[in-house]
């Protein structure tokens, strides 16, 4: 009897805290904005915008104040050249750089930035995909836990109240104290059972929390999750595809920057400002100039093919990876739908069956009030109303987390 008020005990506690409810997109919205690898990501992406705006500005005039002096004193003939050193000078010059592009040539690096934003930007996508996916399937975890604390529950009430007409039966004569013990050998079992379910659903839904970045150890009711099936969008835009092309524009504006190298480069530069070996009138040294620096690549040993040459390496990769993922992925998309399927038509199987043992239980418990009920048969029928139900909760558990994978696909 202790051991039956400690139940009740346990179990007012747990309803009490149990009276907050949260919904699976409350766990999809926390996680999401707790998430450091999307921020981590979304940082990335500000941050090639700054490199965008770094790259134009590099291509700008580039103008330094540039200074520099030397003293080489020679004393009695002694000390460095003074062809060489001038023995002492003084500059201070206002130095302007301007590099000479061509605007293919900008726009195809600016197009390296953007391509890795957009590569950054679809892996933030799937990155969230996959921290979906995660929390659901706890989710449906602990809220499959918590339907089968609540059924458990059920059956405790149940076996309680016939535990009750039961002993007075006993006393009564009716029934032998051996089904009453046997009666109460299944009682104690369910409690056992109840106090198992409500301490995995504690771990379950803990775990939760923790994949979702929050700090609580309380713990409440998690509302059923509507899921619904999200059929994958056509390959050519899904998120998961729009990686290889992307990877497929890199190459191509690989070979462009590669050809671009291979052009002519020319910078203009120009100073003015004070410059100044003493050797004569020092006050007149102020003055401007100006010139150019020209490149000409003419011979570098067969670098270009040989970068060519990688660059097809890597595309030949990309088709590769592209033409078995295309495999895989048609394959488990038509899987899921199956299982899906299969769980369909097992939980309509499922559900007449327990019509079944519900009903043979209300006919033994009315036979009970009248003694006309062997002990052992409704434990037997008992027994299969909960065998019944625990496949009807993992099915059902099962075909969310099945829902739930094929919707990861749908981006």
């Amino acid at each position: 009897m202790r051991f039956f008020l400690s139940i009740i005990l346990c179990t007012v506690i747990y309803s009490v805290s149990l009276a907050q409810t949260y919904t699976l997109d409350h766990y999809l919205e926390v996680a999401k904005n707790n998430s450091p690898l999307l921020k981590d990501l979304g940082n990335q992406i500000a941050s090639n915008s700054v490199d965008s705006l770094r790259l134009l500005a590099g291509y700008k005039p580039q103008v330094n104040l540039n200074s520099g002096g030397l003293l080489a004193p020679s004393i009695d003939g002694y000390g460095y050249s003074g062809a060489i050193t001038n023995e002492h000078t003084l500059n201070a010059l206002l130095a302007a750089n301007q590099a000479i592009v061509s605007k293919k040539n900008l726009n195809a690096q600016l197009e390296t930035i953007t391509l890795q934003s957009r590569s950054i930007g679809n892996s933030s996508k799937i990155s969230e995909q996959d921290l979906k996916k995660a929390i659901t399937a706890q989710y449906i975890t602990a809220y499959g836990d918590l339907q089968q604390f609540k059924f458990n529950q059920e059956v405790v009430d149940l076996l309680s109240k016939e535990e009750d007409l039961l002993k007075k039966l006993t006393q009564a004569n009716v029934y032998h104290q051996s089904d009453y013990l046997t009666f109460l050998v299944t009682l104690k079992q369910q409690q056992l059972q109840l106090l198992q379910s409500r301490q995995l659903y504690k771990n379950d839904y803990s775990t939760l929390n923790y994949l979702s970045g929050i700090a609580d150890t309380s713990m409440i009711v998690l509302q059923q999750p509507d899921i619904q099936i999200n059929y994958p969008p056509e390959i050519s835009s899904s998120i998961f595809f729009r990686q290889y092309k992307l990877d497929s524009l890199k190459l191509e504006n690989n070979r462009l920057l590669i050809d671009f190298s291979y052009k002519p480069k020319i910078n203009i530069i120009a100073d003015g400002g004070y410059n100044s070996d003493f050797m004569g009138q020092a006050y007149k040294n102020f003055g401007v100039s100006a010139g150019f620096n020209f490149t000409m690549p003419i011979y570098d040993g067969g670098q270009r093919k040989m970068q060519y040459r990688k660059l097809s390496l890597q595309e030949e990769t990309r088709q590769n990876y592209k033409a078995f993922f295309n495999v895989q992925y048609r394959q488990q998309i038509e899987q899921l739908r199956q299982q899906i399927n299969e769980s369909d038509n097992l939980l309509n199987q499922v559900d007449e069956q327990i019509k079944y043992s519900d009903s043979l239980i209300k006919v033994d418990s009315r036979l009970l009030q009248t003694g006309d009920v062997r002990i052992a048969d409704l434990i037997l029928a008992i027994n299969n109303y909960l065998t019944i139900k625990n496949l009807r909760t993992t099915t059902t558990v099962n075909k969310l987390q099945l829902i739930n994978q094929l919707n990861y696909w749908n981006k």
